[in-house]
């Protein structure tokens, strides 16, 4: 199967999360272009306001890679499935689906009595329009590969859509639940065509207003097929890329929730009296992958060594100022098919025994690339730190973003890699564990065609990914997926570090909205009081 990486997987690469340098006292945001703006008398009543750190780059979900221009398209377009605040699965625009045996057919049977916005009836037709739109690869969409797999949709009757694969994909169904499997009008995407990203027309409880470089706007949808919702009548994205003018929005009354929050700015936010800080888990595993190929991480021992000698509990302190916790297993605890491992403990003794018995009793030198963001390069620091503990001499290379893609994607030999180790992370976006284990861990997934960084290989672990999206069976999963996680952990191809949390800030009069375990928005919900 042919699968490339989405940048809000690859979290490095992915602008919702990224730390900008902070402005000092927040004093000095008065002099930003951005603040007066919006005045409180208008961030009043049912008009939510939202603070976000980048512009969108579209309102096509099936053509954006950025986590926050898809909680843009979650204002207004839903799929057949989607994700609840924990980001467990929830039907939407289905009512239920059934699988076969093969993991190749998948029967959805839809809600009746759902319209577009422009009054084209949701149906069966409407989930074939759009599922062999993205999956066609002459729309030259970027979200082509998460329905590469598809064969045909069948319209079995109007309210009865069959989905045949070519091959088997168990996970059919988390992936589709990802955004880019949300629905749009069939009408407006012949009228609209390729500008459909800039004219989105979708089922969801806001509809399209108008959208300029920095600022997004919706309205309630009226006839929306949820009673009661939504409760405020107009939602406003505007984009405010410095931390520190984002945060005195909030406090000002300019803006109701804010996003992404620094860890080192929470105990500013949570000295003003009328906001409080949104604590949210997630599903962002932070790691630094190590090359299984070359010397001298060729040899187990070693990557067992680094694992003992990194302080996970420090790492989670010191790094994210305690918003976080220790990555207890290859995917975090809120991925489906999670399986807890008995963790590395820190141990100096025993990194340097593990060490000398790999032949490096005095350690050895090694590089370690990264984003050069702020958060990034803390993470590196720290590990430097501490893997000069056991004598590993850490040189770290910050850099662009281009540049660092380059340096890893553009080699298309494993032996020709130059990489070394790598600080990274990772959010599987299905919500499920294959996206979370197989882009990364996969012995066919080196790059350039996936992000196996670690060039790591186990025959063993390749079988078990392989036979456990080749079902459809939860239960063969768990086992397949829980065989691969400890024979991973063992093998230790990554220092595996921690589970950061999606830290936001909002106005105690804003309930109902929720930042879910990869980073997403849900607003549905959302009220003010």
């Amino acid at each position: 199967m042919v699968i490339t990486l989405e940048e809000e997987d690859f979290v490095t690469d992915f602008p919702a999360i990224r730390r900008r340098a902070l402005m000092g006292a927040l004093g000095v945001s008065a002099a930003l272009p951005w603040l007066g703006q919006v005045t409180p008398a208008q961030a009043a009543a049912n008009d939510l306001v939202v603070g976000v750190p980048d512009n969108l780059t579209g309102l096509d979900p099936a053509d954006v890679n950025d986590t926050l221009s898809q909680s843009a398209c979650r204002l207004m377009l839903q799929g057949l499935y989607g994700f609840d605040p924990e980001m467990k699965l929830i039907p939407v625009l289905a009512e239920s689906y059934t699988a076969d045996d093969s993991a190749k057919v998948f029967t959805f049977k839809l809600r009746q009595g759902i319209s577009f916005h422009d009054g084209t009836p949701f149906d069966a037709q409407a989930v074939k329009a759009n599922f062999e739109r993205v999956a066609n690869p002459e729309n030259r969409l970027k979200r082509q590969s998460l329905l590469a797999m598809l064969d045909r949709v069948e319209v079995v009757d109007p309210l009865t859509a069959r989905v045949i694969l070519k091959e088997p994909f168990g996970a059919f169904v988390n992936t589709i639940a990802h955004p880019a499997g949300m629905m749009l009008s069939p009408k407006a995407i012949a009228q609209f065509g390729k500008e459909i990203g800039r004219n989105p027309v979708g089922t969801g409880p806001f509809t399209f207003v108008s959208w300029n470089a920095d600022t997004l706007k919706v309205k309630k949808n009226t006839g929306y097929w949820k009673p009661g919702l939504p409760k405020v009548e107009t939602v406003t994205f505007r984009s405010v890329p410095e931390n520190g003018a984002r945060i005195a929005m909030l406090q000002t009354g300019e803006a109701h929730f804010i996003y992404p929050l620094p860890p080192e700015m929470a105990a500013v936010v949570q000295r003003s009296p009328n906001v409080e800080i949104v604590d949210s888990p997630s599903i962002i595993a932070r790691y630094v992958s190590m090359n299984c190929m070359k010397k001298p991480f060729s040899d187990v021992r070693v990557r067992q060594a680094l694992n003992h000698a990194v302080n996970k509990e420090a790492y989670a302190k010191v790094v994210y100022n305690g918003f976080a916790q220790p990555l207890d297993a290859p995917i975090p605890p809120k991925l489906g098919f999670y399986s807890w491992q008995e963790p590395y403990a820190y141990d100096v003794a025993k990194a340097k025994r593990l060490l000398a018995e790999a032949g490096y009793p005095n350690g050895f030198e090694t590089e370690m690339w990264a984003q050069n963001n702020t958060l990034a390069q803390r993470g590196m620091q720290f590990m430097q730190q501490q893997l000069a503990a056991v004598g590993v001499k850490v040189n770290v290379m910050p850099m662009e973003t281009g540049v660092l893609q380059d340096r890893i994607w553009s080699v298309q030999k494993p032996e020709d890699a130059q990489i070394q180790t790598y600080y990274g992370g990772w959010s599987s976006s299905t919500g499920d564990a294959d996206w979370g284990l197989r882009p990364l861990l996969w012995g066919q997934g080196f790059p350039p065609k996936l992000y196996n960084t670690a060039y790591y290989s186990n025959p063993d672990v390749d079988k078990a990914l392989e036979a456990a999206i080749a079902t459809a069976d939860p239960a063969k999963r768990e086992a397949l997926y829980k065989d691969a996680q400890a024979k991973i952990w063992k093998d230790a191809p990554w220092i595996f570090l921690g589970v950061e949390n999606v830290l936001s800030a909002r106005s105690k009069k804003l309930t109902g909205m929720y930042r879910i375990p990869d980073g997403g928005l849900l607003i549905e919900e959302a009220a003010l009081s």
